[in-house]
C-alpha cells in the first residue's frame, strides 16, 4: 500500500460514522425509560444525602460522589459501550484543579462523572430547569450560566473563583457548547484567566466515541460504540504568567490532537499483516 493511499484511509477513519439502525432506535426508548426511572431512584438518594450532609460538608462532596456513581453507571450498563478511561491519576483528590473538556454530547457528562473527582460543574442555565436533572445540579451547587448574557458570564466567574479559592475544583467546557461536527469548536477564555488570576491548574481531559453515541444533530442513541476518555497532565499558571491565550491555544492544540489520536486508534482494527479495516463513513 503507497503512502498516499495509507493517509487517504487514516482522514476517512477519522470521520466519525454516525450511522443508526433499527435496533438504535428501540435501544433508544429503552434507555430513555431506563434513565428516567432510574434518575426517579438516585435523585431521591441525593437529596436524602443532602439532607443528612448539609451541617458538615459544605462542598457538597458527598452528594457529588452519590451523582458520580448515577452519571457513570450509565456507561457500564450496556457492554456494547466499550468505555475506558485513562490518566486519572492526573488529578489528584487532594489538590484543587479547573478540569476542561471537550463537548460534543450530553454524554460527557457521564464520561465526567466518572472521573470520581469532586469538582463543580458550569452548567447552561437550562439544564437547572430539567427535572430531576436540573434538581440534582441545585443539590450540587453547581454553576449556572446563561450564554450570551454578560452578566450571568461575570456571575459564573465569581461563584468558579469563590468555588476554587475554597478549594472546590471546577469543571468547565471551553468551547462553550455542544459541537455539531465532532471537532473542537474555538475555546473561549474564562478557565485560562481563572487559572492565571488564583495559580489554579488546568487539567484537560479529551472525549472520544460520546459524539457517535448521541450528537447534537440527531436523538437517536447509539447501542454499540467504543468510548474513550483520557485525562492530559496538568498545565501549570506558572508557565503561563501574562500569557492566558498561549495557555488557551496550548490546551486546544493537546487537545485537539489527543481527540484525533483516540478517533484514529478506535476506528481502525489493524492486525499482524493485514490492511487497514475502515468503518465506513457513508450516513443513512
Amino acid at each position: 500500500m503507497t503512502s498516499s493511499s495509507k493517509d487517504t484511509k487514516l482522514q476517512l477513519a477519522e470521520t466519525p460514522d454516525l450511522r443508526v439502525s433499527a435496533v438504535d432506535k428501540i435501544y433508544s426508548i429503552w434507555f430513555l425509560t431506563y434513565f428516567i426511572l432510574s434518575s426517579v431512584f438516585f435523585n431521591s438518594i441525593t437529596a436524602i444525602i443532602t439532607v443528612l450532609t448539609f451541617p458538615f460538608d459544605k462542598r457538597r462532596r458527598l452528594v457529588h460522589m452519590a451523582s458520580c456513581v448515577w452519571g457513570s453507571h450509565y456507561l457500564y450498563t450496556n457492554p456494547l459501550w466499550r468505555f475506558k478511561l485513562e490518566g486519572a491519576e492526573h488529578i489528584d483528590p487532594n489538590k484543587t484543579y479547573i478540569i476542561i473538556g471537550n463537548h460534543s454530547s450530553y454524554f460527557d457528562i457521564l464520561v465526567c462523572y466518572s472521573l470520581f473527582r469532586c469538582f463543580k460543574f458550569v452548567s447552561k442555565e437550562t439544564i437547572f430547569k430539567i427535572p430531576l436533572i436540573g434538581w440534582n445540579m441545585y443539590l450540587n451547587q453547581y454553576v449556572k450560566i446563561r450564554r450570551g448574557n454578560l452578566a450571568s458570564i461575570k456571575e459564573m466567574m465569581a461563584v468558579c473563583k469563590d468555588w476554587l479559592k475554597k478549594d472546590a475544583s471546577v469543571m468547565m467546557f471551553p468551547e462553550g457548547t455542544r459541537t455539531e461536527t465532532g471537532e473542537l469548536l474555538p475555546f473561549r477564555a474564562g478557565s485560562f484567566n481563572l487559572s492565571l488570576e488564583l495559580g489554579v491548574p488546568v487539567v484537560p481531559i479529551v472525549i472520544y466515541g460520546t459524539y457517535e453515541v448521541f450528537p447534537k444533530i440527531r436523538n437517536v442513541v447509539k447501542m454499540n460504540q467504543t468510548i474513550r476518555a483520557r485525562v492530559l497532565p496538568p498545565l501549570m499558571p506558572s508557565d503561563y504568567q501574562g500569557k492566558p491565550g498561549k495557555m488557551k491555544d496550548d490546551a486546544f492544540k493537546l487537545m485537539n490532537d489527543a481527540l484525533h489520536e483516540l478517533r484514529a486508534q478506535n476506528q481502525i482494527g489493524t492486525t499482524a499483516g493485514a490492511d487497514e479495516k475502515l468503518i465506513s463513513t457513508k450516513n443513512n
